[in-house]
């Protein structure tokens, strides 16, 4: 009988889909994620299913889009009525593990009034044990540095920015100014070492999260990884002549430019000192996917671990004007999946690389699968079980990929009243093909892109009398996928005469 497989499910927040080596990318370099790929499945056209990091992982966490499970912005509680892979996992005798965070808004109805998770949505995923929490105040890497010598923030959650002393990059230095701590002690290998001192200890299989922070801001990274690459030469930007032009497409999207958390800076020096940072910590995170990679080999470990590498969404980096991840672009949830099956059954699909369209909410059904545990009904994605094992794509996969987009706040109503809308009314739908992206916004201008002719998504076709029937085949394609994808947990059972009849299906 074969060994019960462990898995190592790792996240890094924020990674852009495009900036793979693997996948060509002219700057950014990534040896051992692309030797990962090369041993595993790499999913070319993989997309995060909404943004910011909360709802995200909510879909990423149950396998389900956001119009099902709600929590739509970073605070809204996930109802305490859905389940999880780790509840899942939880329930068989796994003991699911943390180290890192899943940014989970607990459900206050299930708390007491005091309770400290209501006051942060940094929550932990129902189910899952914290071995080493790096949150918003990660006390336990900054509790660390203080033990071996270190000074750190009276903040703990500063440390994450804190730089060394001199100029930066854009007021004359050579490179962007470094991290004030040296690689080796910096927040992603305190967390690469906690995981591995357990997997060390661990007695039984098991079943792991490791969430790194980075690449995701502040961008501040580390020597050598400050001045691996040259802001000089980074890639230029996908973007209008100005921001003002650029607001010119949608309404939505001026009044995001105006904000000042999202409007990329003027500075163009200091757009690339970020967008060359923000490469250099993928390149830090990578020598840890180096790290662990080496341990779980010569531990013997690799033989009977799923490797899942992903993140949450992508960044928008300065293209359209923005920074951060947001609306309805690609560079905001394009996202990167590696799966690294170890079994013999996967030995036909290593160095594969799918182009079929994958999602976040795939993720919980293939885990689940490759332990052997069913998909609860509420997934509304689906195991990608056959792409590891090299065989054709099922029938009726995806043809298109899907997210949503909330953009509400609760604690201030300036979207509804610049753009006319009510608190339910802020959000857009995106469904996105290899030919056409299709947008559709609640009481607001639809858009439309031909991503063959205009890749940079530049020219919104929605206007335009020649493109109506195609306007029209999308918006039914996006209706119908969402007809699809309605909340499904009851709707196979039906009460009989002869008691409870069940006949549960797939989404596809």
């Amino acid at each position: 009988m074969a060994e019960p497989l462990n898995v190592l499910f790792i996240t890094a927040d924020q990674w852009r889909g495009d900036c793979l080596s693997a996948l060509g990318h002219p700057m950014v370099k990534t040896p051992h994620l692309d030797a990962l790929a090369a041993e595993g499945v790499l999913f070319a056209n993989h997309f995060a299913n909404t943004a910011p990091c909360g709802p995200s992982r909510a879909c990423l966490h149950t396998g389900m889009y956001l119009q099902n499970h709600r929590s739509g912005t970073n605070g809204t509680p996930l109802d305490a009525r859905h389940t999880n892979w780790a509840l899942e996992v939880g329930r068989r005798g796994w003991d699911p593990v943390l180290f890192g965070y899943t940014d989970t808004s607990r459900d206050p109805r299930e708390l007491a009034e005091d309770d400290p998770w209501l006051r942060t949505y940094e929550g932990p995923l129902p189910g899952i044990r914290t071995v080493c929490a790096m949150d918003g105040r990660p006390v336990a890497w900054t509790d660390w540095l203080n033990a071996q010598g270190y000074e750190t923030p009276d903040h703990p959650g500063f440390a994450y920015g804190l730089r060394a002393p001199g100029p930066e990059y854009e007021d004359g230095a050579p490179h962007p100014r470094p991290m004030a701590y040296p690689a080796e002690v910096d927040d992603t290998a305190f967390l690469t070492d906690r995981l591995i001192d357990y997997m060390k200890s661990a007695t039984t299989p098991f079943v792991a999260h490791l969430s790194w922070l980075r690449p995701h801001p502040p961008f501040v990274a580390p020597e050598p990884y400050n001045a691996l690459y040259d802001p000089k030469a980074a890639p230029g930007f996908r973007r209008a002549a100005s921001a003002e032009a650029e607001g010119a497409q949608h309404p939505w999207l001026a009044h995001q430019l105006g904000k000042r958390q999202f409007r990329a800076p003027d500075d163009e020096l200091k757009l690339r000192r970020l967008k060359a940072v923000y490469y250099g910590l993928m390149s830090r995170v990578d020598d840890e996917i180096g790290r662990l990679m080496a341990f779980l080999k010569a531990s013997g470990l690799i033989d009977r671990t799923l490797v899942v590498f992903t993140s949450d969404h992508g960044e928008q980096m300065g293209d359209h004007w923005l920074l951060g991840k947001c609306g309805y672009f690609d560079g905001s949830y394009r996202i990167p999946l590696i799966v690294r099956d170890p079994r013999a059954s996967a030995d036909a699909g290593r160095g594969r690389v799918v182009r079929h369209f994958s999602e976040n909410v795939d993720i919980m059904p293939t885990m689940l699968g490759a332990l052997g545990v069913p998909a609860p009904v509420q997934c509304d994605g689906a195991d990608l079980g056959p792409f590891l094992r090299g065989d054709p794509a099922p029938a009726n996969w995806r043809a298109e990929a899907h997210w949503e987009y909330d953009f509400r706040d609760v604690t201030s109503d300036a979207a509804e009243a610049k753009l006319g809308l009510t608190l339910h009314q802020c959000s857009l739908n995106v469904i996105r093909d290899e030919r056409f992206k299709y947008v559709h916004f609640n009481r607001l201008p639809a858009l439309l892109f031909d991503l063959m002719a205009d890749p940079d998504e530049l020219q919104n076709l929605a206007g335009d009398p020649a493109y109506a029937p195609v306007m029209l085949d999308y918006a039914q394609k996006l209706l119908s996928w969402r007809m699809t994808h309605d909340e499904q947990t009851l709707t196979h059972l039906a009460l009989t005469d002869d008691g409870v009849a069940s006949r549960p299906a797939g989404r596809y």
